[in-house]
C-alpha cells in the first residue's frame, strides 16, 4: 500500500504541477505581482492537501507569531522537496536566489522571472556572492522576505550540519534579522526517493535572530537553535507510535541523543 500510495501521489503532484501551471497562466502573467503570487502560494496549499489525501502525509506548521513585519531572512533547514514548497505561502512577497539555468526552462522560467527572483552563476562564488548582495538588498528594499537554506543542499534528517558562510555574508550585508525553520520532513519526503511515508510533518518557525550580530556569533546561534529544535522533532518522530522508517543519519544521531531506535 505504501508504494501504491506513493506513486500515485507522485503521479498526481506533477500533473497537478503542469496543469494548474497552463490554465492560471493568463491570470498569473496579467496580474499585478503581488496579486500573481495567488496562483503558486495556492499550488503549494494544494500539494500538500494531495499528499495529506493520497500519501497520508499531513503537514503542521507553527511559530508564524515568530515572523516579523517588513522584510527578514528567512533560514528554513534543507532536507526534501517538501520544505521547497511548504513556507513560502505564509510570506507576504517571497524572494528566492536561485540556479540561473532554471531560468531557462520555457513557462517555469517565465513564471519565476514574473516573481523578480534573483538568478546565480554558481560557477563564480565570488563575484556572484558580490552581484546577488547587491540585487537583493534592492529587492529587500521593497518589504520582501528572503528564503534561504543554510546548508545549500539537502541533506538527510539526523547528519551533521554543514552550514555555509554565505548566509552570514548576506545577514550582515543586509542587516536584517533571521527566521530559523527547523523541521525533520526528509523522513516522510525522502530526497532522492519516491516513497512518500504517511504521518505528519511538524515544522516551526523560531525566534529570530536579530540582525546586527557579529558573523561568528549569528552562525553559531543559527547552528544551535536549528538543530536543537530539529532534534527535538527526531525524538517526537522516533518515540511515536507509527514512525516512518529511520535512515542511518537518523538512527547514528538519535543514539547519539540517548534514544533506541525500534
Amino acid at each position: 500500500m505504501l508504494y501504491i500510495r506513493s506513486l500515485a501521489f507522485n503521479f498526481v503532484f506533477y500533473v497537478s504541477l503542469v496543469v494548474q501551471m497552463i490554465l492560471w497562466t493568463p491570470y498569473y502573467f496579467l496580474s499585478p505581482r503581488h496579486r500573481a503570487w495567488f496562483v503558486p502560494k495556492f499550488w503549494a496549499r494544494s500539494s500538500l492537501w494531495l499528499q495529506d489525501k493520497i500519501a497520508g502525509t499531513k503537514s503542521e506548521i507553527t511559530g508564524q507569531e515568530n515572523l516579523p513585519e517588513g522584510s527578514f531572512i528567512l533560514a528554513p533547514k534543507h532536507q526534501s522537496f517538501w520544505d521547497a514548497i511548504a513556507f513560502f505561502p505564509y510570506l507576504r512577497d517571497p524572494l528566492y536566489i536561485l540556479k540561473r539555468e532554471l531560468m531557462w526552462i520555457p513557462v517555469f522560467g517565465w513564471y519565476v522571472a514574473k516573481m523578480k527572483m534573483i538568478p546565480v552563476n554558481r560557477g563564480k562564488r565570488s563575484v556572484a556572492l558580490k552581484a546577488v548582495v547587491i540585487a537583493t538588498r534592492k529587492e529587500m528594499q521593497n518589504d520582501r522576505q528572503l528564503i534561504i537554506y543554510p546548508e545549500g543542499t539537502r541533506r538527510a534528517p539526523g547528519a551533521e550540519p554543514a552550514y555555509k558562510w554565505g548566509i552570514a555574508e548576506l545577514y550582515s550585508a543586509l542587516n536584517l534579522p533571521v527566521v530559523p525553520v527547523a523541521h525533520v520532513a526528509g523522513l516522510y519526503w525522502p530526497r532522492r526517493k519516491f516513497l512518500r511515508f504517511p504521518g505528519t510533518i511538524k515544522a516551526r518557525f523560531l525566534p529570530p535572530i536579530p540582525a546586527g550580530l557579529d558573523k561568528e556569533e549569528f552562525m553559531k546561534r543559527l547552528v544551535a537553535e536549528t538543530e536543537a529544535a530539529c532534534d527535538a522533532f527526531l525524538i517526537e518522530v522516533a518515540t511515536s507510535a507509527n514512525p516512518p522508517d529511520m535512515p542511518p543519519s537518523a538512527v547514528k544521531r538519535l543514539k547519539e541523543l540517548g534514544v533506541s531506535v525500534r
